[in-house]
């Protein structure tokens, strides 16, 4: 049995990932028509997995030329479709980001910031706000917080469960990063509600203009 503290394995669980990205599917166009990327932009896609919001964004008219896809788990990128000439999938992990200061003009980190504790989620914040160019913008989709008292109340054993068992409950705990995103200097922040597939909430901000890099 894994301990609390387990973290999960996503080479071991990469060759079962793609059986539940259909669930993810309305949440990843509803942050894309959020973000609404154009021709010339430069986009960055942090834990990428599978490249399931890459693939989602290839078949969108008017797609970026460029789209860079990271992810620690080289299975993960293994499983990954067929991209558009000039975009590419490498290893790296999301707290060392391998890119310049102000490199992209979007970052996206879909179901990626509730798996974390606070301290990583803020160092992942942190490197997405360092590689992104003033008024350049962030897209990240989380598990959604219950909104209602009678929901809060029947979610909560597999909200404990998430805390408990990460490592078996992987993705279940619900997060609201708007405050995060404030408190790692983002501005502007839009929020939108996906309930088909899991119930997720897409949010975009906005690194404001003549925002220097943050060293952590």
């Amino acid at each position: 049995m894994p301990s609390a503290s387990a973290k999960p394995d996503w080479n071991a669980l990469a060759p079962h990932y793609g059986r539940q990205v259909w669930l993810e599917r309305n949440s990843l166009r509803t942050l894309l028509d959020l973000l609404d990327p154009g021709p010339g932009d430069l986009l960055l896609d942090v834990a990428t997995g599978t490249a399931a919001l890459p693939a989602e964004l290839a078949v969108r008219e008017g797609h970026p030329r460029e789209v860079v896809g990271v992810d620690r788990s080289p299975e993960m990128l293994r499983r990954a479709p067929d991209l558009p000439p000039r975009w590419q999938l490498s290893q790296a992990d999301a707290t060392a980001l391998p890119f310049a200061d102000d490199s992209f003009d979007l970052v996206t980190a879909s179901y990626l910031l509730h798996l974390l504790d606070r301290e990583t989620r803020s160092r992942v914040i942190g490197e997405c706000q360092r590689v992104l160019r003033p008024d350049g913008r962030i897209g990240v989709i989380t598990i959604a917080p219950p909104r209602r008292r009678v929901t809060a109340a029947l979610t909560a054993p597999v909200r404990r469960a998430a805390e408990r068992y990460p490592a078996r409950f992987v993705g279940l705990k619900p997060l609201d990063p708007g405050p995060d995103l404030v408190d790692g200097g983002f501005s502007d922040v839009v929020g939108r509600h996906s309930l088909r597939g899991y119930p997720a909430l897409c949010v975009v901000a906005r690194k404001p203009a003549g925002t220097a890099a943050r060293a952590d």
